[in-house]
């Protein structure tokens, strides 16, 4: 039998960190975002008797994990062990002890053994131990910057209301929020969608779905159609346009005619407005680009206008290239990189990008900063050329960065798309969260690709 132990102190107490845990979506919370698993069933509950099951991918197999929790003891500890799964023993104790009135430290316990007994020991004690690092390490540093963050905005349950809440952004923002104790709302847009989804309702559908909307708190807007999923035709541009444009404009019209609308209405964008802009430093004051992203996101920001008449305060995010291997850009880049690509034709445009936790924490302070309004900047600090982009993510992985996609090429292959999303230049820079107190949890490319990729580890201390 092996043991590894993962201890990190909180910035709250032992109840509040157990109450983290205890709440629906923790496990999904806590998944590091490079495994690959797929939730079958989990009743949401730690008490004794309940069981989660999980297709775990090793490689080319899959493996179904079938774990039982046994003991539930809030706010000291509950733990669960394998029924059945990859290990041949599998014993894990969650641990929640003060260390001050503000502080506690949580104590992850494991106890395994592995299959095939010393043969499995030999051949694969080493991969075992490092792969529990890297997913401690992942497991703590999001619980921790998770209640930093809510600590940081001390607040009353609020109820908030998210589109696209199934989309990369959406589906790690609900879940966030229900961890640290609020009410999430998921606005569908058709009522077969609304009933085949938890606490969901469909606002676009009718005037009693709309008026579900009265009293929410915050109203968090992220759907649209994909800019990247397909080829740009005539056809795809306007239902781009209209994914955006017309569900916004209706959108912002029932929050302006509730009788009790919300405080804010945060409605995603893109930095995509800026156009191609070599290498200018974009701050929000920056003009418009005169391209196609840069037209629909003008008349997206435009489209909230209804709701910022009615007096609620409306924050336009304007994303930049979102990190996180799940999906977006990074998804389809880490082939060619392990490939030993580099650089997208000349590699000297501008990327400005953001860690996914970090576009959640941005957003979450948006709605608790009364002086965060208008248009932001969803990127971080240090925006980096296409070529850095690229050698910081070889040397992540540890692949030379030597292969460049020749502009041609990328546009023979998708079109208008490639001048729109790989090779323009935009360096936009953060001015309204850095000026209102927000704290990047990742200012460098490389800690953020480092944390998303499971490179960085943390040791038993035990």
């Amino acid at each position: 039998m092996q043991q590894f132990v993962a201890s990190t102190v909180l910035p709250v107490n032992a109840a509040e960190a157990f109450e983290y845990h205890d709440r629906p979506g923790a496990l999904e919370r806590l998944i590091p975002p490079w495994q690959s698993v797929q939730i079958e069933s989990n009743d949401g509950s730690l008490k004794p008797g309940s069981t989660v099951v999980m297709k775990v991918n090793l490689g080319p197999k899959s493996v179904r994990w079938v774990a039982e929790h046994t003991e539930y003891a809030p706010p000291r500890l509950f733990a669960d062990v394998q029924r059945s799964g990859p290990f041949a023993v599998w014993e894990h104790r969650h641990k929640f002890q003060n260390d001050s009135a503000s502080h506690c430290v949580l104590r992850d316990d494991v106890r395994y053994q592995l299959p095939l007994g010393s043969l499995g020991q030999l051949f694969g004690s080493s991969i075992a131990r490092q792969q529990l690092e890297r997913m401690f390490a992942y497991r703590h540093r999001v619980t921790l910057d998770d209640l930093k963050l809510a600590n940081k905005h001390p607040s009353n349950p609020m109820s908030i209301a998210i589109s696209g809440a199934s989309g990369l952004v959406g589906r790690r923002l609900a879940s966030f929020l229900t961890l640290i104790g609020h009410r999430v709302i998921r606005m569908e847009r058709s009522l077969e969608k609304a009933a085949d989804s938890h606490n969901a309702i469909a606002p676009w559908s009718n005037n009693e779905e709309a008026a579900k909307l009265d009293g929410v708190d915050a109203v968090i807007h992220l759907a649209g159609k994909s800019i990247a999923a397909e080829r740009w035709t005539d056809e795809v541009k306007e239902q781009i346009r209209k994914s955006r444009v017309e569900l916004t404009t209706k959108l912002a019209t029932i929050l302006a005619s509730l009788q009790n609308p919300p405080k804010v209405f945060v409605c995603a964008s893109a930095t995509g407005i800026y156009g191609d802009q070599g290498d200018a430093t974009l701050p929000e004051s920056a003009a418009a680009g005169d391209d196609f992203l840069a037209s629909v996101a003008q008349q997206w920001e435009a489209s909230c206008e209804p709701a910022a008449k009615a007096g609620i305060r409306v924050c336009n995010a304007r994303f930049g290239i979102v990190l996180d291997p799940r999906g977006g850009a990074l998804e389809k880049m880490l082939l060619p990189a392990k490939l030993c690509g580099g650089r997208l034709g000349k590699g000297t445009q501008w990327w400005s990008w953001i860690a996914l936790d970090d576009v959640v924490g941005g957003l979450y302070h948006a709605i608790c900063r009364e002086q965060v309004v208008g248009p932001i900047n969803f990127v971080a600090p240090h925006p980096l050329t296409n070529q850095q982009f690229a050698q910081t993510l070889g040397r992540v992985l540890s692949r030379p960065a030597l292969l460049p996609a020749p502009a041609a090429g990328l546009r023979l292959a998708l079109g208008e798309m490639a001048d729109a999303l790989l090779l323009a230049s935009t360096k936009a820079v953060p001015g309204v969260l850095q000026d209102t107190g927000y704290e990047f949890r990742f200012e460098h490319a490389q800690d953020a690709l480092r944390y998303c990729l499971g490179i960085d580890r943390l040791e038993s201390s035990e």
